[in-house]
């Protein structure tokens, strides 16, 4: 199949993301009727499940969505797995799907990933089977679809931003939030000289660094360039070595934490969501999942199992290039969900259905683990931060989902390598656009 395909599903106008402008009817909040596999045989079907919700309250919260759709359907077990995020995307689920068996259920993070696995036939085409679901969700689905199929259905949907410390602004005199790149340099250097890191970052991990370069994209390409991009793999405009540059420059005023090359996004209290949860660092550059990461940290580091986030948590958009080509409202965003694969019994799909039910999804947004997306559920929202995003997400305009997913593994790939290069002191604006180009040329 062509990779070269038209993907306009990658980049999302607001229209198709805003959760409570969806039309919703009320869907069955029964936990499917699965049985045995439709068979008859009394066989134990069994499904094996995996997902990246290593962490309270989001690991408890899928056992529980795992018991309840085995107590609902006799002869059903759910084998549930929680592992690692960056192990899971770019380890365990690659190889594990190669095998063509031990796996039934997977995080799914859609458009150019999924496509690849769908072209390598590891994905179901689930279409027939949720098209019900798909109506109440509307455009939000559209990154879980590929050539008019279905392929898989998201559970959250967020956008990213800075993530900062109220108190630590108070302290450094900051009033309110960055809203240009220039108040935000402001920012950084009244944070130094109260002797606070301005900003950590899991540059370790690759992708947080990576998103740096996004949202610089962002703020400097129109909408249009950006959404022709992903469809032609055409990255000529000059606004792509722009933000580059822009990049260069912010990293050379040195806003990161010391050893940020080698610092982890979200394992432990040393990782950058852990510096800004123990006020180590006034703010991160991250999604929407971060409160829940920083509470799960926290909880780990004390030994209480009922800490949560800080309470001194703001949220606040990367901030608007005056004069650039860019949208000053966007938001660069994604979500979470799940695939079943080609080899799943049909009780994969149920359990599906059963995980994005108004009363699952409700649960979900009850429980402060993301933003759901089933029409109804919105209603669950009750955590301060993910109002926060909330907030962000319907105040913007345009909403491109995150690059690397959008442009797939090849591009995305090489793209996030040239980005951590230059991160390191080994790379160049224009070298990141030409491993764009390059990879591009080898689909």
């Amino acid at each position: 199949m062509n990779r070269r395909a038209p993907r306009r599903w990658a980049a999302i106008a607001l229209s198709g993301l805003t959760i409570g402008a969806l039309a919703a009817c009320s869907p069955s909040a029964d936990p499917g009727t699965g049985g045995n596999g439709g068979s008859g045989s009394g066989d134990e079907v069994v499904l094996t499940w995996w997902h990246n919700g290593t962490g309270e309250p989001l690991l408890g919260f899928w056992e529980d969505v795992a018991a309840e759709f085995e107590e609902a359907n006799p002869g059903v077990r759910v084998d549930v797995t929680a592992y690692q995020n960056e192990e899971l995307q770019r380890t365990l689920i690659p190889n594990q799907l190669r095998t063509g068996g031990g796996l039934d259920l997977y995080q799914q993070w859609g458009a150019g990933e999924l496509a690849a696995q769908v072209e390598a036939g590891f994905v179901k085409d689930i279409s027939a089977e949720v098209s019900e679901r798909v109506d109440q969700m509307g455009g939000v689905v559209a990154p879980w679809q590929f050539d008019g199929a279905t392929y898989g259905l998201p559970f959250n949907f967020g956008i990213s931003g800075f993530w900062y410390n109220t108190e630590l602004f108070a302290e450094a005199g900051i009033e309110g939030t960055p809203e240009t790149l220039d108040e935000l340099y402001d920012a950084i250097e009244a944070l130094k000289a109260a002797g606070i890191v301005p900003i950590a970052v899991g540059a370790g991990d690759g992708w947080p660094a990576a998103h740096y370069w996004y949202h610089f994209v962002l703020k400097s390409c129109s909408p249009e360039i950006l959404q022709e991009a992903q469809v032609s793999y055409t990255f000529d405009d000059p606004c792509f070595e722009e933000a580059g540059a822009l990049l260069e420059e912010f990293i050379a005023s040195e806003p990161f934490n010391p050893g940020f090359l080698a610092t982890s996004a979200q394992q432990g209290a040393g990782s950058s969501a852990g510096q800004v949860a123990t006020g180590a660092a006034a703010m991160e550059l991250m999604g929407h999942w971060n409160p829940g990461v920083m509470g799960g940290i926290l909880q780990e580091e004390t030994g209480d199992e009922n800490a949560t986030p800080p309470e001194f948590l703001g949220w606040f958009n990367f901030p608007a290039i005056p004069g650039a080509a860019g949208d000053a409202t966007a938001a660069l965003g994604g979500g979470d969900g799940f695939s079943c694969t080609a080899w799943s019994p049909p009780e994969c799909t149920d359990l599906l259905n059963y995980i994005t039910s108004v009363e699952v999804q409700t649960r979900f947004g009850e429980i402060g683990a993301g933003i759901p997306v089933t029409p109804g559920s919105e209603a669950g929202i009750s955590d301060v931060n993910l109002l926060q995003v909330l907030e962000g997400l319907q105040a913007s305009t345009y909403v491109q989902l995150w690059l690397d997913t959008a442009y797939g593994p090849t591009v995305g790939g090489a793209m996030n390598e040239g980005i951590v290069n230059l991160f390191g002191g080994q790379g160049s604006p224009t070298a990141i656009v030409d491993n764009m180009r390059n990879a591009a040329a080898t689909l």
